[in-house]
């Protein structure tokens, strides 16, 4: 035992029965063999946030294998592996004061785990632990001076690990090399993968043999296989890739366009799109979704009441309120479901999205269609809203996004849609040319229609779209109210508390879980240096996102030594978090 090690453990035995208060004295650094402990913060208190600790091993001491651990992409889905590998390990040494954090089923960059070029770092939370409010310093030096290393020795010295196989998800029987190295590879092809969507023409591929539906709808984890109807491609949509792996993968890709998916209620329409929009994350082994690949900026769009709107132009869409309103320049406090979702439309193209994903059932009725006895009843320069689908074909010609939509009770896509695949007990077909038979229109049809074509009257429709808005740019003091005093936070999965103020995420589909929240808190905090009246909300969300690219979390955290538990968010979840801020002000 090292002088430090001994150190601590004589500190903490002697601090045994004392006020809490006293713990702070033991942050610190201390050495035990290989591993060096880090005493980051330490709790106020027995009921306060829980201590944060560091555990790291130098590289030589380590011997991870390079060609896993040296290129960024590899080291994020190394640090994953290391991650689900750390709690099997915590799991066996009953160790439950200690904890690593539980990812879901995406591999994504998160704090938990640091590799870089130096060694291997695990940041913990610890309740150090006490009776009332005094201090149990032998139980405390028992985690920290035993516990602690011998996690950070299993965990991170390679040599001490088991070759025995990985189980489902990677790491059911602890680490082992041959779980981090499928799990390496895995990540690799889905990257590969994803990179050819583009060349291909796609914004989607779904695997044959995908498992997409969960186990309820309240959990992200696969149905059984027996109990599931496992996904096959249409023959018209199959897509093959040879990966340079050696991995070939087969399924149905879903070209650029407009592309309607329709079927009866519960034969899977909703459960294909809920799978397109998790596909922007890669996903572990034995998850089902590993070969759902979508393009990484596909973003869910819906109605949602309530939600605050600042200085979005959505006048493609609405325009002429009976109001006066603005709609160039469109704020509320309290948005209605057709000004709701036009405010979420364009402010994902605002944040990037290439792909637009909607379903019909969380969408406003009067935003997506109007058929023709209303428009026949209410004459177009009466009505203020200019339905989405008058508008989904100019979005793809005029700005290259892309729509998937799921119908189930209404044809009025068909006209605007190049592919119509039909779910029946979930089963794939395409039935394209029936739809559009249906509705008497062809694909030269879709070809030849003029920008801004009504497709019900092959009239031009009213107010001409025009979907490149002026750039917002929020003022300096944007994100500096007067009431925030606190650095903003996640407070659960669904809020973020800023200031006084809370935002509401509830709508914002493609946030995993509460660590994402996290890191879109701490985007908002880093947004807040960049914002100075000049930049425009689009170029500060690029500086985050190289900053991200550049230096991973630790770069938009300040480099903390222990930032928590932090997942990165896509911009797209930061511009909607940003965007639902009530108190979010513009430059005029």
């Amino acid at each position: 035992m090292s002088s430090r090690q001994s150190n601590l453990a004589s500190t903490l035995h002697n601090l045994d029965g004392r006020n809490y208060g006293n713990l702070k004295q033991i942050r610190g650094r201390y050495s035990f063999g290989p591993v060096t402990v880090f005493i980051d913060r330490v709790q106020a208190d027995p009921f306060a946030s829980p201590s944060k600790v560091r555990v790291r091993v130098d590289r030589a001491d380590a011997k991870f294998p390079l060609d896993l651990t040296t290129d960024r992409a590899d080291r994020i889905a190394a640090a994953d592996y290391l991650l689900r590998a750390g709690n099997e390990v915590l799991a066996k040494l009953d160790q439950r004061a200690l904890i690593l954090g539980r990812p879901g089923q995406e591999v994504l960059e998160r704090t938990n785990i640091l590799i870089d070029d130096a060694g291997f770092e695990a940041r913990l939370l610890v309740n150090l632990p006490a009776r009332g409010r005094r201090i149990l310093g032998h139980q405390a030096a028992d985690i920290l001076t035993r516990d602690l290393p011998d996690f950070a020795e299993r965990l991170f010295l390679f040599d001490r690990w088991s070759d025995a196989p990985a189980g489902r998800g990677g790491n059911t029987h602890g680490p082992s090399a041959e779980g981090l190295t499928d799990h390496v590879r895995l990540h690799r092809d889905q990257l590969e993968l994803r990179s050819h969507l583009g060349e291909a023409g796609l914004i989607g591929l779904v695997g044959n043999g995908a498992i997409l539906p969960r186990t309820s709808g309240d959990s992200d984890l696969p149905m059984k296989s027996s109990d599931a109807v496992a996904f096959t491609s249409p023959p018209e949509l199959e897509h093959t890739v040879e990966l340079s792996s050696g991995r070939t993968v087969t399924g149905m890709g879903i070209p650029r366009g407009v592309t309607v998916i329709v079927g009866g209620g519960y034969h899977g329409k909703s459960t294909i799109l809920r799978a397109l929009e998790r596909g922007v994350y890669p996903h572990i082994a034995g998850d089902g979704r590993e070969w759902v690949i979508s393009d990484p900026t596909a973003t869910s769009i819906r109605a949602e009441d309530g939600r605050a709107v600042t200085g979005d132009d959505i006048s493609a869409f609405i325009n002429n309120l009976p109001s006066g309103s603005d709609t160039r320049f469109f704020s509320t406090t309290n948005a209605s479901g057709s000004t709701s979702q036009a405010a979420n439309l364009v402010e994902a193209i605002e944040a990037g999205a290439s792909t637009l994903l909607i379903d019909e059932d969380t969408s406003a009725t009067n935003f997506m269609i109007r058929d023709e006895r209303m428009r026949a009843l209410i004459p177009a320069e009466r009505e203020p809203i200019t339905p989405f689908v008058d508008r989904v074909r100019p979005l793809l010609t005029e700005q290259g996004v892309s729509t998937v939509l799921v119908a189930g009770g209404s044809s009025a896509f068909f006209e605007v849609a190049d592919h119509v695949i039909a779910l029946d007990a979930y089963v794939p077909k395409e039935v394209t040319d029936q739809a559009h038979e249906l509705v008497g229109v062809t694909a030269a049809d879709l070809e030849t229609a003029p920008t801004g074509s009504d497709p019900h009257t092959g009239s031009d429709s009213p107010a001409a779209p025009s979907f490149i808005a002026a750039p917002r740019v929020p003022t300096a003091k944007a994100l500096r109210p007067a009431s925030k005093t606190k650095t903003a936070r996640a407070k659960g999965a669904d809020r973020i508390q800023f200031g006084h103020d809370f935002i509401d995420l509830l709508a914002i589909a493609q946030l995993v879980d509460t660590q994402q929240a996290g890191g879109v808190a701490e985007a908002l905090e880093y947004l807040a240096e960049i914002f100075d009246g000049r930049t425009s909300l689009t170029q500060a969300l690029g500086e985050v996102e190289d900053t991200l690219d550049a230096e991973g979390l630790d770069g938009i955290t300040g480099h903390r030594d222990h930032p928590g538990h932090l997942t990165r968010p896509r911009r797209q979840e930061i511009a909607a978090a940003l965007n639902r801020y009530r108190e979010l002000q513009l430059e005029r």
